[in-house]
């Protein structure tokens, strides 16, 4: 099965003031696909863990074309394109019930041994056959870097808590997605949608962490550009780029 479907309404509690489906929920859909379609191909949570191996999310580029709504029907389509360089790239698409397209996205995974903190790379982890090099996103998710032109402005503080951490004990990647999204000023975020994003996953961070988290907005002919940094004091967790 070179890809997973699942069909899905979207419920009102992921969507914002708007009733769009908000960035981070999308996220919570599509690492939830992943991990499924793994299972299914053999190379998932369980069968890595007993090398005390596991995935993580690195990057991920996501165009919202039309964003659902509230009540909207959708099916959310995944399939991993195998290792490019570094990374294990997988793409997704959410579509409406005529299979149109309302959002694209493509991820860039790791895989880290849990005991050493340290990468591998293993070209025979996945088996060649179930690997789909359709690009939903023509390339990879680029690293996003704050403007080196304008002072960002510490935007907001947070201490990460019981509802951040996921079932890895520490902050769950969509959680930095919320937290960037709180950094952006609320009558811009509530009264623009967002047209396109890129997140980078720097380093972990977990309960008890006080993230400090910076903005930078920059106006471009093709929207507004916002750029977010989470720091835990000299390192960097998370650096977003949003357009809206």
């Amino acid at each position: 099965m070179k890809t997973l479907t699942q069909q899905y309404t979207i419920p009102c509690y992921d969507t914002d003031a708007s009733w769009r489906l908000k960035p981070a929920s999308f996220m919570n859909l599509a690492q939830e696909a992943a991990g499924q379609h793994a299972v299914h191909l053999g190379f998932g949570y369980d069968d890595l863990i007993k090398t005390n191996t596991a995935w993580i999310l690195s990057r991920m580029h996501i165009q919202f074309v039309d964003t659902p709504k509230w009540r909207d029907e959708v099916m959310l389509t995944t399939w991993h394109k195998g290792l490019n360089r570094l990374f294990y790239l997988r793409d997704f698409v959410l579509t409406d019930a005529e299979g149109n397209p309302k959002v694209k996205a493509t991820t860039s995974w790791l895989v880290l041994n849990l005991e050493t903190r340290r990468l591998v790379r293993d070209p025979e982890l996945m088996e060649d056959g179930t690997v789909n090099h359709e690009n939903v996103i023509e390339t990879p998710a680029d690293k996003v870097q704050m403007p080196k032109d304008v002072e960002p402005v510490l935007a907001l503080e947070h201490v990460v808590a019981y509802s951040d951490v996921d079932m890895n004990a520490h902050a769950n990647n969509a959680m930095y997605m919320q937290w960037a999204m709180d950094a952006v000023e609320y009558e811009l975020a509530s009264s623009r949608p967002v047209k396109e994003l890129t997140i980078n996953f720097n380093h972990e961070t977990k309960a008890g962490d006080k993230v400090m988290i910076y903005r930078a907005v920059v106006e471009k002919e093709d929207g507004i550009h916002v750029f977010v940094e989470g720091k835990v004091e000299e390192t960097s967790s998370f650096t977003v780029e949003l357009i809206f």
